[in-house]
Parts: structure tokens; C-alpha cells; sequence
């Protein structure tokens, strides 16, 4: 039979719990990371009921629900998230690594697309004026698709174009919500 100790060997003696060695405040934080996410909740949540409660109302209000309300329950909402976030996380919860059935975390990022997809936004953000909803929308949905993969060349500018024209008329004559037509508007 063999001697067989549990304590490790040499000068060290056991081994001691991580928070009382030298980086137990590192270790700590490192094992609790999610509540950076606790903090971000809990900075929105304040964020938006100051925000509503600086909020300048003047119109009538018709019935119980006010414009203050829709704020007053995301803020809520944000803290108590929040709230049972940290109660988890001190409790020992953990978020789980990244699963996705097709997502390679070895692989890089695929930069191509998202400078594309960046390029597309902005090109947006400049054309929706002088060409108006319809126009720079269609090249937002077709530059999208395009920046996704889709390379369907006779089909995406006709969805793309559908969806635009159901999207402005949608917002602007059902919503109320005016969107810039654009040229081909004064056509149509």
C-alpha cells in the first residue's frame, strides 16, 4: 500500500481559496462578469424614469394612459430585470457559451459583410432625401440581401421594390407617419 496525502506537496501547505489570494478581487469579478450587464440595465432603467418624469406633457391626456406611461413600464421593467439579473448571477447563475447550431466561434469575423451592410445604412441615410422612402428603401432592402448572401439578381430588386412601396404606404397613409416620396411619388 502506498502513502497517499490530499494536502498538495511543498511550502504552500493547502491550497487556499482564490479570494484570499492576491487577485481574489480579479478573480471575483471575473467569475460575476454578467453583472456588467445588471449595471447596463440598471443605468437604462434610470435613464428612462428620468427621462419620463422630466418629461413635458401637454397635451390632454384622454383616457388613463398617458404618453408617460409606455416609459414609466420599461424603465420599471429594465430595473427589475435587472434586479433578478444580479440575484441570479450572486447566486451562482451563469450565462451559457455561445451554441449556435451553424455558428463557428473559431472562424473570424466576416468583415465583407459588415462593411457592405455599413455601406448600405449610410448610402440610406444620404439618398432617402433626394430620392425619397420608396427609391432608397428598395436599395436598402436589395443592398441587404445582397450583403447576406442572396444572389437571386432577377428576383431580390422586385421583393425589394415591393416592400419598399408596402412599407411607405403603410407608414404614410395607415400609420400617419410621413416618409419622404421622393420623385416617384409626384408619379404615382
Amino acid at each position: 500500500m502506498t502513502n497517499e496525502s490530499t494536502e498538495p506537496a511543498g511550502p504552500a501547505g493547502p491550497a487556499e481559496p482564490a479570494a484570499a489570494s492576491g487577485g481574489g478581487a480579479r478573480t471575483w469579478l471575473r467569475e460575476h462578469s454578467e453583472l456588467g450587464v445588471c449595471v447596463l440595465l440598471f443605468a437604462l432603467g434610470v435613464l428612462v424614469l428620468t427621462d419620463a418624469l422630466t418629461m413635458n406633457v401637454d397635451i390632454a391626456q384622454r383616457g388613463p394612459i398617458g404618453p408617460r406611461t409606455v416609459p414609466f413600464v420599461v424603465g420599471a421593467g429594465l430595473l427589475l430585470v435587472g434586479a433578478l439579473l444580479a440575484v441570479d448571477v450572486l447566486r451562482g447563475g451563469r450565462g451559457e457559451a455561445e451554441g449556435g447550431e451553424d455558428v463557428d466561434l473559431d472562424e473570424p469575423a466576416d468583415w465583407r459583410t459588415v462593411l457592405l451592410l455599413t455601406g448600405v445604412f449610410l448610402a440610406t441615410a444620404v439618398l432617402i432625401g433626394p430620392l425619397g422612402f420608396p427609391i432608397a428603401g428598395a436599395l436598402l432592402f436589395w443592398g441587404s440581401a445582397y450583403a447576406l448572401g442572396s444572389r437571386h439578381h432577377d428576383r431580390d430588386p422586385l421583393i425589394a421594390a415591393g416592400l419598399s412601396l408596402f412599407t411607405y404606404f403603410v407608414f404614410d397613409n395607415l400609420l400617419g407617419v410621413p416618409l419622404p416620396g421622393g420623385p416617384l411619388m409626384g408619379v404615382l
